[in-house]
This record gives C-alpha cells, sequence and structure tokens, in this order.
C-alpha cells in the first residue's frame, strides 16, 4: 500500500500541472523534507522520465538507510564550506523581486536567489485578513551574512514588516555549499 502511494505521489508531482499549483505549504513542504526522503527512488525517475518502484516510506528513515555519497557533505568539519543558510523573503511583484535578487547577489550577500512567481499570501495586519499576490525569494547565503542580509532587505523592501526567514543548510552537495561559499563575502 506504502509503495501504491508513493508511485501515485511520483507521477503526480511529475505532472506538470500540479507542478505548476501546488501551494506555497507544499513547496515549504517539499523544500523541507523534500519528497526524495519519503520516496528514495524518485529523484532519479524523475531524472530519466521511468516509472519508479518505490520501497516502503519508513525504510528510508532508518539508520541503516542514510548512504553516504562523496559527492554530499554535512555542514559541520568541512573546511571548504562554511555554514549555510536559506532564507525565504517574500516581494509585491516581479519588478520588486527582480530588484531585490539582483542587488542582493551584485553585493555578495548571496551566492544565488531563486525568484518564485505566483504565491498567493494569506496573513493578518492591522486586525484584518489579507490576501496578496506575491513572489518569492529563495536566498542562499552564509549564515555568517543574515544580519546584513536583514539590513540589506529592510532598507530596500517596500513593506513596513518584510519577511526575513531563515533555515540552516545541514547538508548537500560538496561542489555547490563550495561555490556558495566562493561567491559570498566573509
Amino acid at each position: 500500500m506504502a509503495s501504491t502511494l508513493c508511485t501515485r505521489a511520483s507521477s503526480l508531482v511529475s505532472s506538470p500541472t500540479i507542478r505548476r499549483r501546488l501551494p506555497l505549504v507544499g513547496a515549504f513542504c517539499m523544500l523541507s523534507l523534500g519528497l526524495t526522503n519519503l520516496c528514495p527512488t524518485l529523484s532519479s525517475s524523475l531524472k530519466t522520465g521511468s516509472a519508479p518502484s518505490l520501497p516502503f516510506f519508513g525504510s528510508k528513515f532508518s539508520n541503516q538507510a542514510r548512504a553516504k555519497s562523496s559527492n554530499t557533505i554535512k555542514m559541520e568539519g568541512n573546511r571548504n564550506t562554511v555554514p549555510s543558510i536559506v532564507v525565504y523573503v517574500t516581494v509585491p511583484n516581479k519588478e520588486a523581486g527582480k530588484k531585490l535578487a539582483e542587488s542582493i547577489v551584485k553585493a555578495k550577500l548571496a551566492a544565488c536567489v531563486n525568484r518564485v512567481p505566483g504565491i498567493e499570501s494569506v496573513y493578518e495586519w492591522k486586525g484584518e485578513i489579507q490576501t496578496d499576490a506575491e513572489e518569492l525569494l529563495i536566498i542562499k547565503t552564509r549564515q555568517s551574512l543574515l544580519e546584513t542580509l536583514t539590513e540589506h532587505v529592510k532598507a530596500n523592501h517596500e513593506y513596513d514588516v518584510p519577511e526575513v526567514i531563515a533555515l540552516p543548510i545541514t547538508g548537500g552537495s560538496q561542489p555547490y555549499l563550495e561555490w556558495l561559499k566562493s561567491s559570498t563575502r566573509d
């Protein structure tokens, strides 16, 4: 049954229509947990377009299943990388997103900024429920630059209270994390 569920999830996620319409919460969960943590062969099947044969969900979470690749690392204890974070910032529109993303990269406050258009935010502001179309910036940077990045966002953002939320990067592709280090200021 779990295999069937995982197979259905993989075919749903591979559908272009569904990928375009994933809500922000779903996107956040996918970024935080990664569907490939739940369905280990999903990653390779999405790249090749083949139908995956997926094992039981729980097996991925056992200690034996945590195989290390020579291309992936944990953040602690590596001299070629630095403690790194992913920062979420929302902006009101495409133009504001492009301008802020470019200023962040130009100032070497981040190695990369992904712009995710078409999100809708629902929140309370001054006692009233608001719903706004926004763009999400996903910023990859050094942990040590968070305070400077936050000040840059505040100084260059049109919101009174811009969203700046940081999550730690606990591991990943060593070449990418080395590039992140070399592409940002000390």
